[in-house]
């Protein structure tokens, strides 16, 4: 593969960076410590047209590629992953099941808006008992006159609290398949409950969602057939897995360079710390490891892009840039030594908050047995 970019791709790249640099880094700690959805940089976001990147001009989008859709992602994390994780949820697992099975009606009602960050969407998929193990959820959808009955529990439900409509994944006709369902806020017996306090990402909020006999109507059956749900969830698996390893990497990179000013200022023993080779071994392995990162997420991502095989480069991707990114924002916070454990220094905030990418898309340990699955096919 040719990893130079487009034009068009740099030209892309370079605007989020800018956006990046001078609107979301300069918020990204006090909206941290706010524990704020941020709101307004989420506008923003849609005014630049960011989540449309994925979908068809036709459709209210850009009718962009994958590649450049990370490239824009990692800069957006580089600025804060609360946001590019409320990014990414909106770009695609919150929108994308209406986009490709909704109806007209949910298309211009909820979607196009979603588009224009007027509408907040989100994902219903794991369960207190349902993790990676899709066979184990367990909400179920009863059929009854116009519609059906919605009754289970959700957890970990990335943006629930400021959400408009919701995505459902439940159990539903005589063989109780996963089928997908379209709940919006204030539908009776939805409870979107308290946000989760979580180790990191704190400005993107998360909790469960309840459903006790929730009335969905007919039309908000977004499956075209009871029971389709997985198989159209496993497609979109592989583009979580590239998605998160772009957040990873704009995390990695914002380490990094936090790493090497530091290194380059802090003096010691009558000269900067970056002169010492204990120093320096440290940020060339950083480097290196992001380096790799970012050509494993990248082939992925032009694998996808050219209809091409791409499911164990997704898994390699994720697996290797998101484990990169933890080992990079450790080895960052190690530079700064007690200024890494300073809660004034945004590196604390890398090391927190890189760990969200390594639950996302799948774990380490499934994605290395998907991988290894992959090689004795």
């Amino acid at each position: 593969m040719d990893f130079e970019l487009t034009e068009d791709q740099k030209a892309i790249r370079d605007a989020f960076a800018r956006f990046c640099d001078e609107r979301i880094a300069p918020q990204a700690a006090a909206l941290d410590e706010a524990h704020a959805f941020p709101r307004e940089l989420f506008g923003q976001l849609a005014d630049l047209g960011f989540f449309g990147i994925r979908y068809p001009e036709a459709d209210g989008g850009t009718g962009l590629d994958l590649v450049t859709f990370c490239v824009a992602l990692a800069e957006v994390a580089r600025g804060s992953l609360s946001l590019a994780g409320a990014a990414a949820m909106q770009s695609l697992m919150g929108t994308k099941f209406l986009h490709m099975l909704g109806s007209a009606d949910i298309v211009e009602r909820l979607f196009r808006p979603a588009l224009r960050g007027e509408k907040i969407g989100a994902i219903c998929m794991t369960e207190p008992n349902a993790g990676s193990d899709l066979d184990s959820i367990a909400t179920s959808a009863k059929k009854v006159d116009g519609g059906y009955l919605l009754s289970g529990q959700k957890t970990w439900v990335t943006s629930a609290p400021v959400a408009d409509f919701f995505t459902v994944f439940a159990r539903a006709g005589a063989e109780k398949k996963l089928t997908i369902f379209l709940v919006e806020r204030g539908a009776p017996g939805l409870t979107v409950g308290r946000p989760i306090h979580k180790m990191g990402v704190w400005a993107l909020p998360t909790s469960e969602v309840a459903f006790q006999d929730c009335f969905v109507p007919d039309s908000h059956r977004l499956s075209k057939e009871e029971g389709d749900g997985e198989q159209h969830l496993r497609k979109l698996l592989a583009e979580i897995r590239i998605i998160t390893g772009a957040m990873a990497l704009g995390v990695g990179r914002a380490a990094l360079a936090e790493a090497q000013r530091y290194a380059g200022e802090r003096k010691q023993f009558g000269k900067p710390i970056d002169r010492y080779q204990a120093i320096q071994f440290k940020l060339a392995e950083m480097a290196t490891e992001l380096e790799a990162a970012t050509h494993l997420v990248m082939y992925a991502a032009w694998l996808k892009d050219a209809g091409r095989p791409h499911h164990k480069e997704a898994a390699m991707a994720k697996f290797f840039a998101t484990e990169a990114g933890a080992r990079i924002c450790d080895q960052a916070a190690r530079v700064l030594a007690s200024y890494g454990f300073a809660m004034e220094y945004p590196v604390q905030r890398y090391l927190r908050d890189i760990r969200f990418t390594l639950i996302g898309g799948g774990t380490s340990e499934i994605l290395r047995l998907i991988i290894a699955k992959e090689l004795s096919a």
